[in-house]
């Protein structure tokens, strides 16, 4: 009993590891005298160097921008005006002295990682842009307001600690409704178990193809990621692109769950969704498209076809998708298996993570763009929150089922078995290599969640055919890609081509040959996806006699 105590405190208290693993560097550090001797020389070397480049910048002599590539600091005064220049100087100076003496204390490279993710973390949140006196852009706005802003912004945070424990609102709550500006592609509800519900989408051109398209989200988040708005929907540029298109959104696992497994995810989830799909539409190949967690789980379907027979698949499509975990970016600082024992403990009694907790998490992860500029725009500069729709569904957090996620994170973060083609599902063990389909793969150039060159690792796992394409954005940019001004993939031969050409085997040598064009993903995968994807001909009924129409979309599940 004492013993579940502590493991349960010490979960509570340190959920992934960072104090211990700092106390470990801290450790290693203090026996390493001669390192932190050189860290704080360097440390006094470019102190003592502040006051004279200070003056060069108070008699307006030319001096190199203290951090030009860092956008807290675009602000013209940290490179004009000299207290700001000294005072942002000291603040990468003492940013650089933490990053040696973690050098100092890095005889287990894993817990220098997570040690200096908790120092980044913590400087990043005393950065000078945080706090209202030495932010030239809040006492600008001091100064032109009156005072104002910085009245606005105590309500606002009185507000936010009183109604959301001290977390700043960052969106306009009142500006979405879903089914009316969000999830808002005209759908019905054809299929309902107790994991998911299958909407099946209207038609919007007078023909489709033969081959039905169904889209797999990931459950970590609400399905409408890939129908976010529109004109920004994946699922309305498939339509439009003549496809038929049912999409699954799944329930928001509550404590009665706690025992679904990753194999509920697959036979109750993808698996019925395609059962449905094939009867509505009497298809013989359906496409199979996933983003991030439902990517994964959309290759597992793949393969598990393919292990049994099955030739139902037709074209699979990942956005930003991670099959081989060797090189799992940040999350693999998160997902080791003294965090993995802790997210089990935590689990345990509610037989669920909560989502709160999963958004804190992935908040954590880039916290100047999701927790600090808040800080500032909010707390400090007294701005209302905007209406983004992006933000707005990241806010709309979901649960995972204790079952599920202890396997998911064991299995495939923690020992790589889908890549090492050890992973069984359903009484299947799982062969990538197996699926000899065409496979269209997408990574984007700033994905923290799932890096670009893992992602292509993954993509040397398929038997079949395989399109890689590298786009711009982040990981959100993995699904929400429509045409713009900034869009533009690199891929090697022209998407058309049904005898595409063979990927190299590492991602260096890709990008080596690959070539850009201006234009968005959705683009390039249209003209790929369309020649593979049948015959055209009229579109099928909104349900059928084994499955009639129980509802609108976006149905009742999103609403949990």
């Amino acid at each position: 009993m004492l013993e579940q105590t502590r493991r349960r405190l010490s979960a509570k208290v340190d959920p992934v590891g960072w104090f211990s693993a700092s106390a470990s560097v801290a450790k290693s550090a203090a026996r390493n005298p001669a390192a932190v001797a050189a860290a704080t020389g360097k440390l006094a070397i470019g102190l003592a160097q502040i006051p004279s480049d200070t003056v060069r910048v108070a008699v307006g002599a030319d001096t190199e921008p203290p951090a030009p590539d860092d956008v807290r600091f675009r602000n013209p005064a940290w490179r004009e005006n000299p207290a700001y220049f000294a005072v942002l100087r000291s603040y990468l100076c003492a940013r650089s002295y933490v990053d040696r003496l973690v050098d100092a204390g890095a005889d287990d490279a894993f817990k220098a990682a997570k040690a200096r993710q908790l120092a980044h973390l913590l400087l990043d949140a005393a950065a000078p842009t945080n706090n209202p006196v030495t932010n030239p852009e809040v006492l600008t706005r001091a100064i032109t307001t009156g005072g104002k802003n910085l009245a606005r912004g105590a309500s606002y945070l009185v507000e936010d600690i009183v109604k959301r424990g001290g977390r700043p609102q960052r969106i306009d709550e009142s500006a979405f409704t879903l089914g009316e500006n969000m999830a808002a592609t005209p759908g019905k509800v054809v299929f309902r178990n107790d994991l998911i519900e299958l909407i099946q989408y209207a038609p919007q051109t007078d023909q489709v193809h033969a081959t039905p398209l169904l889209a797999c989200p990931p459950w970590i988040n609400k399905y409408y990621i890939m129908d976010i708005a529109p004109g920004r929907s994946f699922v309305e540029w498939a339509l439009q692109h003549r496809r038929t298109v049912f999409l699954i959104s799944y329930r928001n696992p509550d404590e009665s769950m706690r025992e679904v497994g990753f194999d509920d995810y697959l036979v109750d989830g993808v698996k019925a969704a395609m059962d449905v799909v094939e009867e509505i539409t009497r298809a013989t190949k359906i496409d199979l498209v996933g983003l991030c967690l439902g990517g994964a789980m959309a290759s597992i379907a793949a393969g598990y076809l393919s292990g049994t027979d099955d030739s139902r698949l037709g074209t699979l499509t990942l956005a930003n998708t991670l099959l081989d975990y060797s090189s799992p970016g940040v999350l693999g600082l998160l997902t080791d298996p003294g965090t993995r024992a802790n997210a089990d403990v935590l689990m345990a009694r509610q037989g669920y993570l909560p989502g709160a907790d999963m958004a804190l998490t992935f908040d954590l992860l880039r916290a100047n763009d999701l927790i600090f500029r808040y800080w500032v725009s909010r707390w400090m500069l007294g701005e209302a929150p905007q209406a983004f729709d992006l933000l707005a569904w990241n806010e709309d957090s979901t649960r995972m089922p204790a079952s599920m996620h202890s396997t998911y994170l064991r299995t495939l973060y923690g020992e790589n078995q889908l890549a090492q083609g050890t992973f069984t599902i359903a009484g299947q063990q799982i062969s990538l290599s197996d699926v000899d389909s065409d496979v269209y793969i997408v990574g984007a150039i700033d994905d923290h969640i799932v890096p670009w060159e893992s992602s292509y690792a993954g993509a040397l796992l398929f038997g079949g055919k395989a399109r890689f394409v590298l786009s711009n954005g982040g990981h959100i940019a993995g699904i929400v890609n429509p045409p713009g001004k900034k869009s533009w993939v690199e891929t090697l031969g022209a998407p058309e081509d049904l005898a595409a050409p063979a990927l190299p085997t590492d991602s260096t040598s890709w990008r080596t040959s690959a070539q850009r064009r201006s234009v968005s993903w959705w683009e390039d995968w249209a003209a790929w996806a369309g020649p593979r994807a049948g015959e055209l001909q009229a579109p099928p009924p909104m349900g059928s006699t084994e499955y009639p129409v129980i509802g609108n979309s976006p149905g009742t599940y999103v609403f949990s």
